[in-house]
């Protein structure tokens, strides 16, 4: 007997520092939808997800609420397993980084890389941002900034061990030249061979000035610092070492999903561990854009999220889950906006799938005493109206090889469009008026195009069974094919049904009122007003300090991201007497083009410098989360000083 295919899939272990929104479940929605993509192809599925629950900013913000970390992180992700519940989400496991099986695993695999000589103890002293968990050197936090968040940046100093990253080079720079597929999209894995190529420094991977994470099992009061506990997870859940049934079943993986922020831990820093343990690696990294609202990026802090059990109150599991795969494209951000939403549910399901579901079994009952009719001759469209339906499964499996999600439901909702069109072009309603004065060809007919459009709408409920299953099941007891799940092999064949009694349900997806929605949705997501706690002030200047920064007017002429770093963006600035280049960490809260013609406050006489390969020639200046503290008046000119 032939073995099993089998495909294992992971997302990202998600980090519990508050409610998860709409950006976060897109991630898991696609891995959700491919399991179950793989499953209906008769694959055996490992989808694995969790949440990522060390480290110093849990261990903080925990001892402010007056709890231990353990019950903040158990609260937390009791909501996040309530909503992938809400959601409907088939994963098989899921890890949680505090657990034991984990714990010891992840105290294996720090043996095995010391005792490879790739761990080694030495002091770290440079700059800490606690928000991203990364130390950065002098160079890479000028002005005391995070090079990738622009927040604020504090000196730390400790005696640490270091994962030997630059060992791993070589092999890191060779493993995308010559595996292309290993990481996509190719602008992600551009980013990270430049990276490589600029040089990689040896990784801090322990902490002591903090305990609230896994011990280093060579040294006490030191604890395994994030990245070696959270990448590690993808093999401690399948029982690495120590348990190696599913590991030597599932792994390599066969993708790791992951948001395009984290690329870099998951292509450069878990590829080198495995090299180094001598494991294999995960077949393929895939890099997924943002989901984005207009003015920037989704932000608990900024109050401007988008709750996804509000939207599934509304319209439903599917709903969502369709809109979020349809509307976007993989690898690239993309917009949300509530309009698109109601726009998307209206044409696509409520008035292509739903009104065709509703039309044919309606028929079916009216017409043929809610018996699907058995095949009959092939006439006019029915051929056309065949092998539309007949190719649709190879279209829709070739697109989802390629984790193009919209273009495969795409390929679905051609034939969906292509049946309404064959009721409109057979219509049926008139073959019925001949039929009833007695006509015996058109009775004949009008049973042919009835089975036609059944048989037609049981393969979409086996092409759309991985992305809205509930609707699927739906549609086949509307057809009275009972609950009997759909498998791949069925869209092999035409004319399987007849015989069955059909019975109409509710509309699956009732038409919505856009003006109304608009209004409502905008009364949900009203933002609150962000608790949010303001750092000190600073000790108190000289106004002749103060006097020494020179404020200038800039117009910004131009806006691009930096091709080696998602949070910054590269600025063209005119000052009246001369155009300079100035970098911001604001691409996560401003689209380039949003920017450009605005006038600005810039610091002008501050010295110049090299942030990621780019000069920094002055700053602009912006507030908090990255609103400016006032765009200049649009009669300034650029160069006149601010005072």
């Amino acid at each position: 007997m032939e073995k099993q295919k089998t495909y294992y899939i992971t997302t990202p272990i998600y980090y519990p520092s508050s409610n998860l929104h709409i950006g976060h479940t897109y991630c898991t929605v696609m891995a959700d939808a491919m399991a179950r993509f793989k499953r209906l192809m008769g694959y055996d599925v490992m989808f694995l997800t969790g949440t990522d629950e060390h480290g110093q900013k849990i261990q903080k913000v925990a001892a402010e609420r007056g709890i231990t970390p353990q019950e903040h992180v158990d609260e937390i992700v009791a909501g996040i397993k309530e909503l992938w519940k809400t959601m409907e989400i088939s994963y098989d496991d899921f890890i949680r980084t505090t657990e034991p099986r984990h714990i010891k695993r992840v105290q294996a695999l720090f043996m095995k890389l010391w005792e490879k000589g790739d761990i080694y103890k030495g002091e770290y002293e440079g700059w800490y941002c606690t928000p991203c968990e990364a130390f950065w050197t002098d160079t890479q936090a000028k002005d005391g900034l995070c090079p990738d968040c622009g927040r604020p940046v504090e000196r730390a100093k400790e005696s640490a061990y270091f994962f030997r990253l630059s060992k791993y080079q070589d092999a890191l720079i060779d493993l995308f030249e010559n595996h292309p597929d290993f990481l996509q999209p190719e602008s992600r894995r551009n980013e990270m061979l430049s990276f490589c190529r600029q040089g990689l420094e040896d990784l801090c991977i322990s902490r002591s000035s903090f305990d609230w994470g896994i011990p280093v099992p060579v040294e006490e009061g030191h604890v395994i610092y994030v990245w070696l506990d959270a990448l590690s997870n993808y093999i401690t859940a399948l029982g690495w070492p120590d348990e190696p049934e599913k590991y030597e079943r599932y792994w390599p993986a066969d993708i790791h999903l992951v948001g395009k922020e984290i690329v870099r831990f998951h292509s450069i820093i878990w590829p080198a561990m495995l090299l180094s343990a001598e494991l294999p690696l995960p077949k393929k990294v895939l890099g997924h854009g943002w989901i984005l609202l207009e003015g920037g990026k989704m932000s608990k802090s900024r109050g401007n999220v988008v709750d996804p059990v509000k939207l599934i109150e509304r319209y439903g599991v599917d709903a969502l889950k369709y809109f979020l795969l349809r509307e976007y494209t993989f690898g690239q951000d993309g917009i949300y906006t509530n309009e698109a939403m109601i726009n998307r549910l209206n044409s696509d399901l409520a008035n292509d799938l739903g009104n065709l579901v509703s039309r044919t079994v309606a028929m079916i009952e009216k017409y043929c005493g809610s018996v699907v009719p058995p095949a009959g001759p092939l006439e006019g469209p029915d051929e056309e109206l065949r092998g539309v339906a007949m190719a649709c499964g190879d279209k829709v499996a070739a697109y989802m090889d390629q984790f193009c999600y919209n273009l495969a439901l795409e390929e679905i909702w051609v034939l969906i469009r292509r049946c309404n069109k064959y009721i409109d072009e057979t219509a049926p309603w008139v073959l019925a008026k001949s039929a009833a004065a007695g006509d015996e060809a058109a009775k004949a007919r009008l049973s042919a195009v009835l089975h036609n459009l059944a048989d037609a709408l049981r393969m979409v409920s086996v092409l759309l069974f991985p992305f809205m299953h509930s609707t699927s099941r739906k549609i086949r007891r509307q057809l009275g094919m009972g609950e009997a799940e759909p498998v791949w092999e069925d869209l092999r064949q035409f004319d399987v049904l007849g015989g069955q009694t059909v019975k109409k349900g509710e509309g699956i997806f009732p038409r919505l009122d856009l003006e109304k929605e608009l209004a409502e949705l905008a009364a949900l997501q009203k933002p609150a007003v962000p608790q949010k706690e303001y750092e000190p002030f600073r000790e108190e200047v000289e106004f002749d300090d103060f006097e020494k920064i020179d404020l200038r007017v800039g117009q910004i002429l131009e806006a691009k991201k930096h091709p080696n770093a998602d949070k910054l963006l590269i600025f063209q600035v005119d000052l009246g007497s001369e155009v300079r280049q100035i970098l911001s960490g604001v691409a996560e809260r401003f689209r380039p083009e949003e920017c450009v013609g605005k006038k600005v406050a810039v610091v002008c006489n501050l010295k110049e410098r090299k942030i990621r390969g780019e000069l920094s020639k002055g700053m602009l200046l912006f507030a908090g989360e990255g609103k400016e503290l006032a765009f200049v008046s649009a009669d300034a000119a650029p160069g006149e000083a601010i005072r």
